[in-house]
């Protein structure tokens, strides 16, 4: 990840910031691609590929199971869509409307809900570590699976269905 203001800023013209970058990478701006950013920009919460694939045939129905898969890299490289692996059999992804802080998630095991949770003390944990070792960080993730204490006392999770 790279260095984020600590503050939240708009990531203005997401869709032709997507373009530039296509361009820059020497790749060819198609219907296709479009729609799939389109699609995934349109999703409010976190998705998975098979999402976005519903999602985008909606949009342009000539999108294929295997461009969606070969544009999630792509969008992913970009800053503009994040990657993010829970440890179950789906990758999830979420887009970056936002220009932020480091986001952690908070996975409910309950209810398999995914919440972003600022975490802006983790550039500077990347930092101090990979300093120590004289290393320069890529990346960095923190996740952290828990409970509904609401579900343990009622039996229903309550954040299941938002």
């Amino acid at each position: 990840m790279t260095a984020l203001s600590e503050q939240s800023v708009e990531i203005e013209n997401p869709r032709d910031t997507f373009k530039k970058f296509l361009v820059s990478k020497g790749l060819r701006v198609t219907n296709q691609r479009m729609a799939i950013f389109d699609a995934a920009f349109e999703l409010n919460d976190h998705f998975t590929a098979e999402d976005l694939l519903d999602r985008s045939r909606q949009l342009d129905d000539s999108v294929s199971r295997a461009t969606v898969y070969r544009s999630l890299p792509i969008l992913t490289e970009s800053g503009l869509i994040r990657e993010i692996d829970v440890g179950h059999d789906n990758k999830y992804y979420h887009s970056n409307r936002q220009a932020r802080t480091f986001q952690a998630q908070v996975i409910c095991e309950d209810c398999g809900k995914i919440f972003e949770v600022d975490a802006p003390f983790m550039e500077w944990y990347g930092k101090t570590v990979c300093d120590k070792l004289n290393m320069k960080p890529d990346s960095q993730r923190l996740q952290v699976t828990a409970h509904c204490l609401f579900r343990a006392d009622t039996g229903v999770c309550e954040r299941a269905a938002k």
